[in-house]
């Protein structure tokens, strides 16, 4: 799952679902958004692996935006979208028995739409 909020408006910009979700995908998510709401001064993340890449800095670097990352271990420092995957977790993801990945993309997106 990736998931961008404006931390802001307290808006899901984007969710992403699927079994792999490589940085060159995370970075046609932000595209999209780019295209729709305009370039950021700055994206908060955590330190996950699959976000730490040479096309991500590359990326940033081109774009102008400054990337802020939280303390490993300090969950507290992002507390708006880790109460946001919490909710989504135990609302979809903990709540249905799904058969296929279309289907979690499909409940997902109606979902998004009513948060």
């Amino acid at each position: 799952m990736f998931c961008v909020l404006d931390d802001f408006s307290r808006e899901c910009l984007a969710i992403e679902v699927d079994t792999n979700l490589p940085v060159a995908r995370a970075l046609r998510v932000l595209g999209r958004i780019v295209a729709w709401r305009g370039l950021s001064a700055k994206l908060r993340m955590d330190n996950g692996p699959e976000l730490l890449s040479v096309l991500l800095a590359d990326w940033s670097e081109k774009n102008r935006v400054a990337f802020e990352f939280i303390q490993p271990g300090k969950p507290t420092q992002n507390a708006y979208i880790e109460r946001f995957n919490k909710t989504f977790r135990e609302e979809i993801l903990d709540f249905y028995l799904f058969k296929s990945l279309t289907e979690v993309k499909e409940i997902t997106s109606n979902w998004l739409r009513q948060y």
